[in-house]
């Protein structure tokens, strides 16, 4: 308020709140190109949210059996060379693959997903003390009883460390999932808005996706309480 009250810096590069107000009014009583605000952002989460559950579904009991068993971590860590690229780097080769509709983008999500929640799930499993397993071993637990009994409960704080990790760098990807061949999305939003000087939409879709995220990130501690209650009570 005080930047654009005093002019210290163009209107056109930082609107005025009150503008910012307007624009955020406008876009969700009239919408955005053709869609409303409320439209942009539930086809943002619903993109988001499917990669993310496929990516849990997958990643999470991949991670815990490699930290478990040391073949399938040499099996799959291999895959991981694709962690350090930049989602933009391999984004051509999978609308290729996969086509310019949603499969591309939520494939790009998966992937920015799969990521942090493996590797938390495989550092967590290095974590548990060998006492807690060898004396599972010692009252009779089979393999699977110490996997479900003692590996998973001891990892759950960790996994939710890297499901936190993994929505904000999936949150991250969306905009760059959206550059391309999309028009809606929040993500797509912002860009669009960006090609046209429209900076009063930008910020309107920056404050959108950051509530968006915190909210997300404080439902994910949220559950986290509830199902990890001995989190932090060593």
């Amino acid at each position: 308020y005080l930047v654009t009250a005093l002019e210290l810096v163009d209107p056109k590069l930082i609107p005025t709140p009150k503008a910012t107000w307007d624009s955020f009014v406008e876009v969700l009583t009239q919408g955005y190109k053709g869609h409303t605000l409320l439209q942009h952002l539930g086809t943002s989460m619903e993109r988001l949210l499917k990669a993310f559950l496929l990516s849990v579904v997958t990643a999470v009991p991949l991670g815990l059996l490699s930290g478990f068993s040391s073949k399938i971590k040499a099996f799959v860590e291999p895959f991981e060379f694709y962690r350090p690229l930049p989602p933009l780097a391999y984004y051509t080769l999978l609308t290729l693959a996969l086509g310019i509709g949603n499969s591309s983008k939520i494939a790009l999500l998966f992937l920015a997903c799969f990521a942090p929640i493996y590797v938390a799930c495989v550092s967590a499993v290095a974590r548990i003390k060998e006492d807690y397993i060898n004396a599972a071993y010692t009252v009779g637990a089979t393999r699977m009883q110490v996997f479900g009994s003692v590996i998973l409960p001891s990892c759950a704080a960790e996994i939710f460390v890297g499901l936190r990790t993994a929505i904000g760098v999936a949150y991250s990807t969306l905009v760059a999932a959206e550059m391309v061949a999309a028009s809606s999305g929040i993500g797509w939003m912002v860009v669009d808005a960006g090609n046209w000087f429209r900076n009063d939409i930008i910020f309107v879709g920056i404050f959108v996706m950051g509530f968006t995220g915190l909210f997300i990130d404080w439902l994910l501690k949220f559950l986290e309480k509830k199902l990890v209650p001995w989190s932090g009570k060593d």
